[in-house]
């Protein structure tokens, strides 16, 4: 085989690793946008995200859903609204129930879990409401549970960084193979 021959194959060896890398640089840097884009972007238009741990609202929502609440004025939730709401306790766990009852006068709720045979024992003070919810996408709060968790801030981290080196790598394949041409 020719030397001219070796050359422009080598030469096209480095061009298609230099585009895998930079494809795969770009794959990582999407699946890291996609994971953070549900929740980031609606904080932006006033939600807060939750993910639902029990299942006292199956099957409407299920355990690992992710829920999205947007702030409401207590006196305008209706009967049926599913709302997001500190518990009574001073543990402070968020419960995302039904409202059973508005109670406007007494300035509470009655809630309940679809799945739970009673009200809730106590009514809710309109103080604890943190808002209706709007949007519940299942088994999405699972994954985001992840991603928000200290490992997987590390983990979205170093993709981000491996992305950007892949891109620099191929870039550097791609400028030492303009200079051989």
């Amino acid at each position: 085989m020719s030397r001219k021959k070796r050359h422009r194959q080598s030469k096209n060896h480095k061009g298609t690793f230099a585009t895998v890398l930079s494809v795969t640089g770009t794959i990582l840097l999407i699946i890291v946008i996609v994971l953070c884009v549900p929740l980031t972007v609606p904080r932006l238009f006033g939600y807060e995200v939750y993910t639902v741990i029990s299942g006292s609202m199956e099957p409407a929502i299920p355990t690992g859903s992710l829920v999205y609440t947007k702030s409401i004025a207590p006196e305008d939730v209706k009967k049926d609204d599913v709302i997001a709401f500190y518990s009574s306790t001073d543990n402070g766990a968020i419960i995302t129930h039904r409202v059973v009852k508005n109670q406007v006068v007494e300035g509470k709720f009655v809630t309940k879990g679809d799945a739970n045979a009673k009200e809730d024992a106590m009514p809710t003070e309109y103080s604890n409401l943190l808002g209706k919810v709007e949007l519940s996408v299942p088994f999405m709060g699972q994954i985001l549970a992840a991603v928000a968790s200290a490992p997987g801030k590390i983990a979205a981290v170093s993709l981000i960084i491996l992305s950007v080196l892949l891109h620099g790598v191929a870039g550097f394949l791609r400028r030492n193979q303009e200079e051989y041409e």
